[in-house]
């Protein structure tokens, strides 16, 4: 029997096998290996390998990748895969790493990456550019994504117009159903996602809307009026993107019209777009409350960061000082009872951690409009009892671990007794404080922390120590 030769041809032993290296490891971190291999092809320059360990990537994943890259292999990455990268890449990434990419690609880099996204991922990507270059960007586009763009940019930050996409389906009433469906057949450049026909006037003025569903269902002679919905769900272009996110989330919608002052369609608004919103402004609410700058990312600097966290460490050391005040009304009394400096701490501890549980359900309770005049004086009723009782039973177990600790009785209901009033204050403090500044319009997110640490420390020290001066005679 003859023996046939394998002509395989056997991988070089300095080959990598890319496609062997997964992207995330088994806890859904990202593979060090993978990030090795990537930023070697990089620094090599192999456009082939660095295709190949990225062919078939999601923009989020992509966004993933160029956050773990080094700061100068980022754009090297864009440059290399040239027309293959998604420029939706940079919609997922944080907006300090964004500005970083965009000053180092070419203007016509970016508009062409610009001009094959959904109108709006390109206004993420033009808003992080500076006035100049956002015009170069600009004059390079075709005339109509020109216009629909700029159009999209003129409207407030953060509003509606600044959210929607300018790629929809509109067509007239006397339409018939299978004139539309005939129409998406035969045209190219249909929206990548929609779930609505939008039904116009000649002057583009919204007339209704008819549900993908509906119309699949319907006759092809049966005209758009006779199914289209006369009310359809619609936003103004100028309404502020967290009060539409809200309309989603009340009334479970997945898409919406964007209509201008003059209710003409303008754009359209889908629920992917809103889920970004919601975890925009939760992230905004969440880093508010701890004193820290809403737009504050992992990646900025370290000069900026320490700025932006200055004032709340400032406010802070501020409102100290008057706790240190009540302290030192009672100087006498912790010189000649030093039990008293040893549980103090543990007082306003527990009277702080209870102002700012209070205070992080009302501050969200406002942001979702759940807390408002109508259920206020239960809410505050509500949070009153629940400091209460809280009071008592943390009086009960602190009460009897410092009378067993110090051989006092008197001093564990010394204690105790502070503990009601200090966890009853930090309550009210907590919801009180929000209410107060939401009524006369600062952002209770902002503002509320120092003011409910203040609080609950002046009230915890003075309840404290003014009961034992009292009580022990001090």
């Amino acid at each position: 029997m003859l023996e046939v030769e394998d002509k395989t041809p056997l991988p070089k032993p300095d080959e990598p096998e890319t496609e062997a290296l997964a992207f995330r490891d088994e806890e859904g971190e990202l593979n060090p290996e993978f990030l090795a291999a990537a930023a070697d092809a990089i620094e090599a320059s192999e456009v082939e390998r660095l295709q190949k360990l990225v062919e078939g990537f999601h923009e989020s994943e992509l966004g993933d990748l160029l956050e773990a890259l080094e700061p100068d292999q980022r754009p090297r990455l864009i440059e290399l895969l040239g027309r293959s990268f998604d420029f939706a890449a940079l919609t997922e990434v944080d907006e300090a790493v964004r500005e970083e990419i965009l000053e180092e690609l070419e203007t016509a880099t970016v508009a062409e990456g610009v001009r094959d996204l959904d109108s709006d991922d390109a206004i993420t990507i033009l808003e992080s550019l500076p006035e100049e270059e956002k015009a170069e960007v600009l004059d390079q586009l075709p005339a109509v994504e020109r216009v629909a763009l700029q159009r999209s940019l003129d409207y407030p930050e953060d509003s509606a117009g600044r959210r929607m996409q300018t790629e929809f389906i509109a067509v007239p009433p006397f339409w018939t159903v299978g004139q539309t469906i005939d129409f998406m057949r035969e045209t190219a450049d249909l929206p990548e996602t929609f779930y609505e026909i939008f039904v116009i006037d000649p002057a583009g003025h919204l007339l209704g809307a008819v549900a993908l569903d509906r119309l699949l269902r319907s006759k092809r002679p049966v005209t758009i009026q006779e199914i289209m919905d006369d009310e359809p769900d619609r936003v103004k272009a100028t309404e502020h993107q967290e009060e539409v996110a809200r309309l989603f989330e009340r009334y479970n919608l997945v898409s919406a019209a964007v209509v201008d002052e003059a209710g003409r369609l303008v754009g359209v608004i889908l629920v992917d777009d809103i889920v970004d919103v919601l975890e925009e402004e939760a992230d905004a609410d969440i880093k508010q409350l701890g004193g820290v700058k809403s737009d504050e990312e992992l990646s900025d600097t370290v000069l900026y960061t320490q700025r932006s966290r200055f004032p709340w460490l400032f406010a802070n050391m501020c409102t100290a000082f008057l706790a240190a005040g009540v302290i030192r009304v009672f100087e006498e009394s912790l010189e000649r009872m030093v039990a008293l400096a040893i549980l103090m701490p543990i007082v306003a501890s527990m009277g702080g951690n209870a102002g700012t549980q209070t205070m992080t359900v009302a501050v969200r309770a406002l942001a979702t409009r759940e807390l408002g005049r109508a259920n206020a004086w239960r809410i505050i009723r509500r949070e009153a009892a629940v400091g209460i009782l809280n009071g008592l039973v943390f009086a009960v177990i602190l009460g009897t671990v410092a009378s067993v600790w110090f051989q006092s009785p008197q001093i564990g209901l010394v204690i105790g007794l502070a503990l009601i009033s200090v966890l009853l204050f930090a309550a009210l403090g907590g919801i009180f404080v929000p209410l107060t500044l939401n009524r006369f319009g600062v952002d209770p997110a902002v503002s509320s922390g120092p003011f409910v640490t203040s609080i609950t420390d002046i009230v915890g020290f003075f309840s404290f120590l003014g009961i034992a001066t009292v009580w022990f005679r001090l």
